[in-house]
């Protein structure tokens, strides 16, 4: 046992008396070392339930023959940091949730762990913290928040609520399609308890791809967070990591193949999941030490969706979870031969896990491959003399694949926001949003404020939006996101001016302007942040192109690509 370097022989008395003083015996300190560690807070309903949570894991762990060493680590949430500074510290809160986890659990030399997590950040560091240290690991996830139902003035319940919800009914306010009754209203029915945001965000989405990934058994993490189910899937955890350290079971860096994450990459594009998937896996596949680059994305987002989940489509989580969760995607990819199988934390085979899956008989959430909602997934990978190493266009939402029109162009997300709620932005525009990267901004924060004013105003199909920050899960419409080399780095995304003739085009795979880029100067803007944890996030991440890591890897560096000159002076293609 690795915790044996701090329990045994005559020179670790002292440790052994520090443990005694926490109510430990020799028996308990004798048995393997387990850490459960949790997000908890309450500050918001993602995370609220994962210190409940883990006392039933302790009790697995107790059962299972070990010792339950509970710690407790950040989280930032996404949907109340949206669109203010505090967003900035959402993506840098991933690095620093996988830091604490791996510094408490290999400071104190524990055997296993089983990890809580609840919200967009909290997942992917979780998986990263297990790649790290490579020792047997249960991941759970907290669970989706039910929908929110807002009553009509009929009396009757409208359809089911999500934050999305929200966020739009800010923009519809702004256009004054609502009055302030009616936004406080959406506002006090949408996020009725516990439980993370509830259509196919990053969340949700992450969740699902700890599930492919076999990180987390089949169907756990389905379950919604105020389900009574929850409890028993915890304890369950529990007792699987200590059978795992019992039987000698995968460890995550066995788990974490290129077949694992491609698994993952196509459960994402199957579900019109988040774009921050993208992003997520491939600080994984980083931290794992497995080649796995941008295009393996765009590969993975030939394959249809069939999930018709919120935010292009009409169910939450909660409502999927009721018909069979990810299993019932899973089914799809299998019988398409779209999916391998792989090893995963139970111990048996994922097709092993799926093939005892209950799923009902009948239901319309998720549908055959042979039939799907859309027949590519809900993103492409992007390059171009705007993008040389690459962005992110998301398609859920829409049916265009070309989009030209002139650049408006904005050095922040606040002055975007502004000039959409003062109604500046026209039908035809492209907004452009630059140094809000993950060097930049600091932090990459996500553009979910201005994507859904715009959607408010009703101008989602008439309005592009370009950035080199990130998007939320809930946004929907003509959305390009994690423009590589970000400006702050000089990158051409730093040369638009207002003005430009911007054209995204899905066929073939460009982000251009109209412009001789290569005469014109960058522009720049003074540091945001100049002292603390963000300002040294900003001198150590790296290109979105690679997954924004700070920490050094095997195979991958940190230090973002140089600028190749000759991509930025690739002609502007011609219109067909």
């Amino acid at each position: 046992m690795r915790s044996n370097a701090i329990k045994q022989g005559p020179a670790r008395a002292p440790a052994r008396a520090m443990l005694r003083a926490t109510g430990l015996d020799d028996a308990a300190i004798a048995r393997p070392l387990v850490a459960v560690v949790h997000t908890w807070s309450d500050v918001s309903p993602c995370n609220i339930t994962l210190r409940d949570l883990a006392q039933h894991v302790r009790r697995g762990v107790h059962d299972g023959g070990g010792t339950p060493i509970e710690f407790n680590t950040i989280a930032v949430t996404d949907g109340i940091a949206m669109g203010t500074d505090g967003m900035r510290a959402s993506l840098a809160s991933r690095e620093t949730i996988a830091d604490s986890i791996e510094l408490a659990v290999s400071g104190h030399c524990l055997d296993a762990m089983v990890l809580l997590v609840g919200c967009d950040k909290t997942i992917p560091a979780a998986a990263m913290a297990a790649a790290r240290l490579d020792i047997p690991t249960v991941i759970l996830y907290g669970g989706t928040i039910m929908p929110g139902h807002c009553p009509s003035k009929a009396g009757q319940d409208d359809k089911p609520l999500t934050v999305q919800d929200v966020f739009e009914a800010v923009g519809a306010h702004s256009a004054g399609r609502i009055d302030d009754a009616e936004l406080h209203r959406i506002e006090s029915h949408a996020c009725p308890g516990a439980g993370a945001c509830g259509g196919q965000f990053t969340a949700n989405t992450m969740a699902m791809v700890l599930t492919f990934l076999g990180l987390s058994p089949l169907g756990l993490n389905d379950i919604p967070a105020i389900h009574a189910d929850k409890p028993e899937a915890a304890r369950a955890c529990g007792e699987m990591v200590m059978q795992q350290l019992r039987n000698g079971g995968p460890r995550p860096r066995a788990l974490l193949s290129p077949h694992a994450l491609r698994n993952a990459a196509r459960a994402v594009s199957a579900t019109a999941g988040s774009t921050n998937a993208a992003l997520h896996l491939l600080a994984i596949a980083h931290e794992a030490g497995v080649a796995f680059d941008l295009e393996e994305f765009e590969a993975a987002a030939h394959t249809p969706v069939i999930a018709d989940l919120k935010p292009g489509g009409r169910y939450t989580a909660a409502e999927m979870f009721e018909f069979g969760g990810a299993a019932l995607v899973a089914r799809e990819l299998k019988a398409a031969g779209l999916i391998e199988d792989i090893p995963t934390v139970t111990g048996r085979s994922f097709f092993q896990e799926l093939a005892e899956a209950r799923m009902a008989d009948t239901q319309d959430v998720v549908r055959p491959i042979a039939d799907p909602l859309k027949p590519r997934g809900g993103y492409s990978i992007l390059y171009g003399n705007l993008a040389p190493e690459g962005c992110i266009l998301k398609l859920a939402g829409h049916g265009r694949e070309h989009f030209a029109g002139p650049a408006r162009v904005f050095d922040s997300e606040e002055a975007a926001f502004a000039a959409v709620q003062a109604r500046r932005i026209n039908a035809g525009d492209i907004v452009v949003i630059r140094f809000e990267g993950p060097a930049g901004g600091p932090g990459m924060r996500e553009m979910l404020a201005v994507t859904a004013a715009l959607v408010g105003q009703g101008l989602s199909n008439d309005v592009a939006l370009i950035t080199d920050g990130r998007f939320s899960g809930a946004t929907h419409g003509f959305m390009v996101g994690h423009i590589s080399p970000e400006a702050a780095h000089g990158g051409p995304i730093a040369r638009l001016r207002e003005g430009d003739v911007v054209s995204i085009d899905v066929k073939t795979r460009r982000l251009d302007v109209a412009a001789d880029l290569a005469a014109r100067e960058p522009a720049r803007i003074e540091p945001r942040v100049t002292t603390g944890v963000l300002a040294k996030y900003a001198r150590l991440v790296g290109s979105a192109s690679q997954g924004a890591v700070t920490a050094p890897g095997p195979l991958q560096s940190p230090t973002p690509k140089k600028i190749d000159a000759a991509l930025i002076d690739t002609p502007f293609p011609e219109p067909a």
